[in-house]
């Protein structure tokens, strides 16, 4: 009984909350998988009341590099061939997508200026796109899947009174893997191989959100 009222006093202020927020943002992403580079954001939300909000987040970030962990399965199994081959054979190509649920709390530092921390769980899928392991004049494209979260904090100027520009530093955590079959050429047989992508990393994201 207790549960269920209070899940009725709760539901309404989550549907109907005092009022809306969309934002933007882009920023630079450091992963553990590969080197930095460009992110781009959207962020939904729904303010409870002043101070918190609850909302969802989807990102966007690509690389295409030379996966080390891959390239050093190639030599293992091919032996050492030659550096552009094996290379070739290694590069990765590889989009980025989180989408999680989110909830931030403000706090009022200046009358135009507030801080905030942001907490996210959600779902990473990777698209990635390589050369095959023994023939590497065919491409394939694999996906892969892993929980993922991420929490940050910053600062939130107010440019009107129905937009605000923000800044945040995140860290965001990940490890999506996906399985391979490779054939070992000493023994014939076909061997089960898996490669993870630590996509753990921290995030400085810029942005503009609006307020309606």
């Amino acid at each position: 009984m207790k549960k269920t009222l209070l899940i009725i006093f709760l539901i309404p202020p989550l549907l109907f909350g005092q009022y809306n927020g969309a934002a933007i943002n882009f920023g630079y992403f450091n992963p553990s998988a590969t080197d930095g580079g460009l992110v781009l954001g959207y962020k939904g939300e729904k303010f409870v009341d002043r101070n918190l909000s609850i909302g969802w987040n989807i990102s966007w970030f690509h690389k295409q590099y030379v996966d080390q962990v891959l390239l050093s399965e190639v030599e293992k199994y091919y032996g050492v061939l030659d550096g552009s081959i094996t290379e070739k054979r290694a590069t990765t190509n590889m989009h980025s997508i989180p989408l999680m649920g989110s909830v931030t709390s403000y706090f009022p530092v200046l009358p135009i200026v507030d801080a905030f921390v942001t907490g996210s769980v959600g779902l990473e899928g990777l698209l990635i796109s390589y050369n095959n392991i023994q023939n590497q004049t065919e491409n394939e494209v694999k996906t892969a899947w892993d929980f993922a979260w991420e929490i940050g904090t910053g600062l939130s100027y107010k440019l009107g009174q129905r937009s605000d520009f923000y800044g945040e530093l995140s860290y965001h955590n990940s490890n999506p893997s996906w399985s391979f079959n490779v054939n070992d050429q000493l023994t014939g047989r076909v061997k089960s191989l898996e490669q993870s992508f630590d996509m753990s990393g921290v995030v400085f994201k810029f942005g503009f959100k609006f307020l309606w």
